[in-house]
């Protein structure tokens, strides 16, 4: 990065600083909450499920069905809100997510996966993958990432 760049950088954008705080709330939401493992992953799915349930049309059908393909792919997967968006942990450690179109302001959704995701393949690999549509042929390919992020 040239000296030039670094002085044109204007910080956060609004969309990046909404999910910083989205992230501190989820953090004191998920600190306060009593009970047993099994309460708080019901109430950590269902913060997903209100969540995806907010989406915008477009955004929300491909959320539902990621969510759907995802939780059936990995039961060993517990859903929860990370920056505000869905995703997907395992052992408390997120492994995938799906960041809606809207939130910032981009032309695609995605199905992003952290580095917990065993997807190594060599020396590059893809960790993000834009989605319009999910098709029976897109659920097949999420399923089998999913699969083997866990693996």
């Amino acid at each position: 990065m040239s000296s030039t760049d670094v002085s044109k950088h204007q910080g956060f954008t609004a969309e990046e600083r909404a999910a910083m705080k989205d992230h501190a709330q989820e953090l004191k939401k998920t600190g306060a909450r009593r009970g047993s493992k099994a309460e708080k992953e019901a109430q950590a799915e269902q913060d997903v499920l209100t969540k995806i349930a907010e989406m915008q049309d477009t955004d929300r059908t491909l959320a539902e069905r990621v969510h759907a393909v995802v939780t059936a792919a990995s039961p060993a997967l517990t859903p929860k809100l990370w920056y505000g968006m869905p995703s997907y942990a395992l052992d408390g450690k997120i492994v995938c997510f799906f960041q809606s179109a809207e939130k910032f302001k981009a032309r695609y959704a995605t199905l992003g996966f952290s580095d917990q995701a065993k997807l190594d393949d060599g020396p590059m690999w893809a960790s993000g993958f834009a989605l319009t549509e999910v098709t029976a042929e897109v659920e097949e390919r999420i399923a089998a990432l999913v699969k083997r992020a866990v693996s």
